[in-house]
C-alpha cells in the first residue's frame, strides 16, 4: 500500500470516531465482487472499467463501487473489510440529502424558496443578511463570508471555516458559527461553495420542527422527520446523520449510508422523486435541484451538474449533459445519468491529485452505456 502524505494530513483534522471509520481497511484486495451485466454493455468491458478503478495505483483507495442500470444492480465490488452492510461516510454528498429534506418542507408549506430564510440571528433591523433567501442558500450564493478550504482562507487549512466549524472553535454550535459570519457580497451575485451554508439549512429545518433548544429534542424532531418522510418511504434504512452538541444535524458533510442505499438515493433522484411506487418528493423540486444556477452553470440546488465550469468535479466533455451528481470530499460520488438510465456509486479515499485520474476512469465507466 503506497503512502499518501496529503491524505494523512487531512485526516489529522478528524475526530477519533471518524478517523477510525476513514482509515480502516485500506487494502487494494477485493471483497465481494459480482457482475451481472445486461445487454447494454459487454461484461468484459464492465469488469475492466471497474477493476481499473480499484487496482490502479494513481486513484487512491476505492472501497465500494456499484453500477445500477435500468433500476437493477448489474455490478458491485468492495475492498477487503467493506461490504453491502458497511455504512460509509458521505462527506458533502450529505448536502443533497439536506436539500431533499428542504424540498419536503417546502412542499408542506413550512418554507418558501424565494422568501427570506428564517434565521433569528439575521432578524435585527438593518441586518443585510435578513434578505438572504432559501434559494440563495441552496445555490451557494448567499453572499456570506464563508471560506470553505485552504485556498479560500489564504492558504491555511486551519483558518478555513469548514474545519473550524466541524472540528475546532465552531464545533459546539455549528449553525451559530455559520450564521454569525458577515456578508462578503450581495446575495445572489457570487457562487461560494460552503459546507457552513448547508448547516444553516439544517438549523432552519430543525427550528421548523421544534421550538425547543434542548439538543436531544432537536435531534429527535429531525430524526422523526427523516424517518417518516425519507428513510422509510425511499427505503434508506442505513441513513444515519450525525449532530453537533446543540442538536443540529451536520447536514453539509457527516452522514452515513451503505453503498446500496447511496445507490437507492441516486435512483430516487433519477426517477424524479419517486420510489416504491410513490411520488415522495415533488418533481418540480427535483427539477429545481437539477437546474443550473445563474452564478454557476455546473451547480443547481445542492447538486452538481455536468456542465463546463472552472470548479466542476465532473466530466462535461465525456458524459451526457443531463448527468448530475452528489460529490463528497476524498472522491465520494453518486453519478446519475437519466439519459443512460444509469446510477454509479463510488466510495473511497482519494486526494486531490488522485481524483483527476479517478474522474477519467469514472467517465470511461459511464461512457460504456448507450445514451
Amino acid at each position: 500500500m503506497k503512502t499518501k502524505t496529503a491524505v494523512r494530513a487531512s485526516l489529522a483534522l478528524l475526530p477519533l470516531a471518524l478517523l477510525a471509520s476513514v482509515v480502516s481497511g485500506q487494502q487494494k484486495s477485493s471483497g465481494l465482487y459480482t457482475v451481472d451485466a445486461d445487454d447494454a454493455v459487454p461484461e468484459g468491458a464492465l469488469r475492466g472499467a471497474i477493476d481499473g478503478i480499484f487496482d490502479a495505483e494513481d486513484m487512491g483507495d476505492t472501497r465500494a463501487l456499484i453500477v445500477v442500470h435500468d433500476g437493477k444492480i448489474i455490478a458491485e465490488r468492495y475492498a477487503s473489510g467493506f461490504g453491502p452492510d458497511t455504512k460509509q461516510l458521505s462527506w458533502s454528498m450529505a448536502k443533497t440529502v439536506t436539500a431533499v429534506l428542504v424540498g419536503l418542507m417546502v412542499s408542506d408549506g413550512r418554507l418558501a424558496l424565494d422568501s427570506p430564510a428564517p434565521v433569528p440571528a439575521w432578524s435585527q433591523a438593518g441586518d443585510p443578511r435578513s434578505g438572504i433567501t432559501l434559494r440563495q442558500l441552496l445555490t451557494m450564493s448567499s453572499g456570506l463570508a464563508h471560506a470553505e478550504d485552504a485556498d479560500d482562507a489564504g492558504g491555511a487549512i486551519a483558518d478555513a471555516d469548514t474545519p473550524r466549524m466541524l472540528f475546532t472553535d465552531g464545533v459546539a454550535d455549528m449553525a451559530g458559527y455559520a450564521e454569525a459570519k458577515p456578508m462578503a457580497q450581495h446575495p445572489g451575485t457570487h457562487f461560494n461553495y460552503s459546507t457552513a451554508t448547508t448547516v444553516i439549512l439544517s438549523d432552519i429545518l430543525t427550528r421548523m420542527l421544534t421550538g425547543s433548544t434542548d439538543p436531544e429534542k432537536r435531534r429527535a424532531a429531525m430524526m422523526q422527520f427523516i424517518e417518516g418522510r425519507l428513510k422509510q418511504p425511499v427505503g434508506l434504512a442505513s441513513l444515519t446523520p450525525e449532530f453537533d452538541a446543540r442538536g443540529t444535524m451536520i447536514g453539509g458533510s457527516i452522514m452515513h449510508m451503505t453503498a446500496r442505499d447511496y445507490a437507492s438515493f441516486g435512483e430516487f433522484l433519477r426517477n424524479k422523486g419517486r420510489a416504491n411506487g410513490r411520488q415522495i418528493l415533488s418533481q418540480r423540486w427535483v427539477q429545481f435541484m437539477k437546474t443550473p444556477s445563474s452564478q454557476n452553470p455546473a451547480y443547481g440546488g445542492h447538486l452538481w451538474l455536468n456542465r463546463p465550469s472552472d470548479r466542476s468535479p465532473l466530466f462535461p466533455d465525456d458524459a451526457p449533459r443531463s448527468l448530475f451528481a452528489c460529490v463528497g470530499h476524498n472522491g465520494q460520488y453518486i453519478l446519475v445519468s437519466p439519459a443512460q438510465r444509469l446510477t454509479v456509486v463510488r466510495l473511497g479515499v482519494s486526494d486531490s491529485a488522485e481524483r483527476k485520474p479517478l474522474r477519467t476512469a469514472l467517465a470511461k465507466l459511464v461512457g460504456l452505456f448507450p445514451r
